[in-house]
């Protein structure tokens, strides 16, 4: 949950910066750094918290496997983040 939140206020904090300046590019810019770094701490936190080896034993020792379904949990919990870079940049954009 503390992830979620962390990651909600990076995507809010890239959206008030980026959006302004670049427009398209700048929102899909901070969406796409704000779902790779959702990815980098689920992935380096394991498969429930536990340690990476650990996480490697449930999926037959294959990284692919394993980054797949973490690349699928962060796809589904990317909605908030997501949401939120969204209204601050329709907000920052249309609010002279």
């Amino acid at each position: 949950m503390m992830t979620l939140v962390l990651v909600t206020l990076v995507a809010g904090g890239l959206g008030f910066v980026l959006t302004p300046r670049w427009g398209v590019w700048g929102y899909l810019v901070a969406a796409g750094l704000s779902f790779a770094v959702l990815v980098g701490i689920k992935t380096v936190g394991g498969f429930n918290g536990g340690s990476i080896e650990e996480s490697l034993l449930l999926f037959n020792g294959s990284f692919a496997a394993y980054l797949g379904f973490t690349l699928q949990v962060s796809y589904r919990a990317f909605a908030l983040p997501l949401l939120v870079l969204g209204a601050v940049a329709v907000v920052r954009n249309t609010c002279p």
